[in-house]
């Protein structure tokens, strides 16, 4: 590579490989009733976030693509083989404050038996389209502060413990569908592939 070469080039985000990144799928299901959105319940005997709704997905292995891991653990997590999904394309990059990028799919998943693998999951849960498609999430604020190790070098910035440092806000959504909560990561990520969905007429 050289300098002409330069103009073309894709920009990466500057500290991208301090990020854990995850893929996920959301699944859409067909059904007499109309376009069905699958979540599961996370199993109660796992380590992080038991018992919370999410969608299928898991942490790219070394080498992987977010497509290949997001059909990969659909596939071991709710007993599908990869041909029974439709992978329409992606959705929007989720950025989390936390060190954490998940890279959304949507796609339709055909001729579903609504089966599962308990050591991870502990439940299917369906929700139709419609209900995200008119119903806006709750929003709630999160303020996050910056916090500094007991080293930092005051000493060399202007202000040292005085230095104006800045903090942020940011949105945490609820949906509340009969008994199921969805919220956090897993409800930002359905507000914008049901925004998605509709303006580009997935289903």
């Amino acid at each position: 590579m050289d300098k002409k070469d330069f103009a073309y080039r894709s920009p990466q985000m500057i500290g991208e490989n301090m990020f854990a990144k995850y893929a996920v799928l959301v699944p859409l299901l067909e059904s007499p009733e109309g376009t069905l959105l699958l979540f599961e319940r996370r199993s109660d005997k796992l380590r992080r976030q038991p018992g919370e709704i999410c969608f299928p997905g898991g942490k790219l292995e070394p080498g992987e693509t977010a497509l290949v891991c997001a059909l990969r653990e659909t596939a071991e997590e709710i007993g599908v083989e990869t041909a029974q999904i439709d992978v329409f394309g992606p959705g929007d990059i989720f950025v989390s404050p936390f060190n954490t990028i998940i890279y959304p799919f949507i796609g339709l998943v055909k001729n579903y038996g609504y089966v599962f693998n308990p050591e991870e999951v502990a439940e299917i849960i369906t929700v139709p389209l419609e209900f995200f498609l008119n119903n806006p999430p709750e929003k709630y604020k999160s303020t996050l502060l910056s916090m500094r190790d007991a080293d930092f070098p005051y000493e060399r910035i202007p202000g040292g413990e005085n230095y104006p440092w800045g903090s942020g806000t940011r949105d945490v959504l609820f949906y509340q569908y009969q008994r199921h909560l969805i919220w956090g990561i897993t409800a930002r990520i359905v507000h914008s592939a049901a925004e998605l969905i509709a303006r580009y007429h997935l289903c």
